[in-house]
């Protein structure tokens, strides 16, 4: 898999696309599907070619791209999605450095694949394992990812499954921008260069 910069502004794309639904299922109890289902389904892909074939193609990243342009910019005036995604790049640190959890999520998604293909990445009962997987494994390390959002919802074991599996879509997306070469100094000093990317991506 190449290390271009394209590959990893879409690595960061998905990472925020991901978290972006995170907080909208928080926040009204259901994402939206379309791009849940691009950042959900990447987990299940193991040996994709590129770096765009993992999310299923560039399109389906748009709305990450969207959106990373708009906290680039600091156009976004909600920082959520950004604070977030840092959490998440922490908490995938923590991950990498802990064989034994990174061997039971990969087992674990392998035991799950089979389900994914025949139902959908989105299908409840895949959420639903998906969650518990992620509760079992990455939520036991820390620092954990703390999610807000209306209460009513966030009671439901539907709506926390689907965050948690949105979580682990996140991880596996900072798992993936750290192996293209993704460093926190691109974050702070490569804002340009990243924005270049983004536009050539975009239609």
């Amino acid at each position: 898999m190449s290390h271009s910069l394209d590959d990893r502004v879409l690595a960061l794309a998905a990472l925020a696309q991901a978290l972006q639904q995170v907080r909208t299922t928080a926040e009204s109890g259901q994402s939206r599907s379309d791009p849940a289902e691009a950042v959900i389904a990447s987990v299940f892909r193991f040996d994709a070619d590129s770096v765009a074939d993992v999310y299923g193609g560039v399109p389906r990243l748009h709305p990450g791209l969207r959106l990373l342009r708009d906290i680039l910019t600091r156009q976004q005036s909600d920082d959520g999605v950004a604070k977030l995604a840092m959490s998440v790049i922490r908490l995938e640190r923590r991950f990498s450095t802990e064989p034994d959890v990174v061997d039971a999520v990969t087992e674990g998604l392998e035991r799950i694949a089979p389900r994914a293909e025949a139902d959908g990445a989105s299908h409840p009962e895949v959420l639903g394992a998906l969650g518990a997987l992620y509760a079992e494994t990455i939520s036991q390390l820390r620092p954990r990812v703390m999610v807000q959002g209306a209460p009513h919802y966030l009671g439901q074991a539907n709506v926390v499954a689907e965050i948690r599996a949105l979580l682990l879509a996140a991880v596996r997306s900072a798992v993936l921008w750290r192996q293209l070469g993704g460093t926190q100094w691109e974050l702070l000093l490569g804002r340009g260069r990243m924005l270049e990317s983004i536009n050539r991506m975009l239609p």
